[in-house]
């Protein structure tokens, strides 16, 4: 149906326009495949001092963290008591997406046939990203389009994308040499480097699970998608340990706002970390 195709060509033009032609994207110690999730805060997550900015950000979102800091602790317990929080983890990512909904200028495309191929591929990975099957991108499906390493129901197409790239003789399988392709190409005469070598021991000793020499799909994804601490739940846990009083495993309103400073900042809570900061101006 040539409207799916103008769509498909649309979002792979918005994909691949917005971050340049496409690449491997690997680099020295196989880093550029490896997706991390994003930290909640970038702030240090030490509460030994009273500086519990973590959590703030990690509770609120930076944004809504700043707004609390500048208030008094009276405004900013008031607005705990009845403001409910909401998590902030996509905001990066869907900021990311509005920044060209619905439109972007694109460049020719120069290499028609490389562009046919890529297409086709898009137009896998839209199907599975376009949940409800009407053949027309919402905003989270566009998401999960263009960021298929940060929804669950995307794993499968990004693994097979990854082993489609590096799996050159087409045996289903990343060999060794292949995947030392993807992060070295030698020139002629050129002896290998150490962190080459050092990427051969890494494939055996980690990337290889079941010791077969080769990767399969599943140590690809465990590769190029590790299994993580889940962030959100770990903080979840720390504020509950912090915060539940009375140890019944739950908050209370009372117990939420009996420790108030370490959910949400305010003038006064900023001033006491100040007091801990070492200051060079004298």
């Amino acid at each position: 149906m040539m409207w799916l195709a103008s769509l498909l060509l649309l979002l792979l033009l918005l994909r691949h326009g917005a971050q340049g032609k496409p690449s491997p994207d690997a680099g020295p110690h196989g880093q550029g495949r490896v997706h991390q999730a994003a930290p909640l805060s970038d702030a240090p997550h030490d509460d030994s001092h009273g500086n519990f900015q973590y959590d703030h950000e990690a509770f609120l979102g930076r944004e809504v963290a700043k707004e609390f800091d500048q208030l008094t602790p009276e405004e900013s317990q008031a607005r705990l008591g009845y403001s409910p929080a909401s998590a902030s983890q996509v905001a990066g990512i869907t900021d990311g997406v509005s920044s060209c909904w619905p439109g972007e200028e694109f460049h020719d495309v120069e290499d028609a046939e490389t562009y046919k191929k890529m297409l086709a591929r898009d137009e896998r990975r839209f199907r599975v990203a376009d949940q409800d099957g009407d053949s027309m991108a919402t905003r989270e499906e566009l998401t999960a389009f263009l960021h298929p390493e940060e929804f669950p129901h995307m794993r499968d197409i990004v693994i097979a994308e990854t082993l489609e790239d590096l799996d050159r003789n087409k045996d289903g399988y990343v060999q060794v040499e292949e995947y030392i392709a993807d992060l070295y190409s030698a020139e002629p005469g050129e002896e290998e480097p150490a962190w080459v070598q050092t990427e051969r021991q890494q494939f055996r000793d980690f990337r290889d699970l079941n010791k077969d020499g080769h990767l399969d799909g599943s140590e690809v994804g465990h590769w190029v998608l590790p299994p993580a601490q889940d962030q959100p739940l770990v903080e979840a846990n720390h504020l509950l340990h912090e915060s539940d009083t009375d140890k019944d495993g739950r908050l209370s309103k009372a117990e939420i706002l009996g420790n108030w400073n370490m959910f949400v900042g305010s003038q006064a809570t900023n001033y006491g970390e100040d007091l801990t900061r070492h200051h060079d101006e004298l």
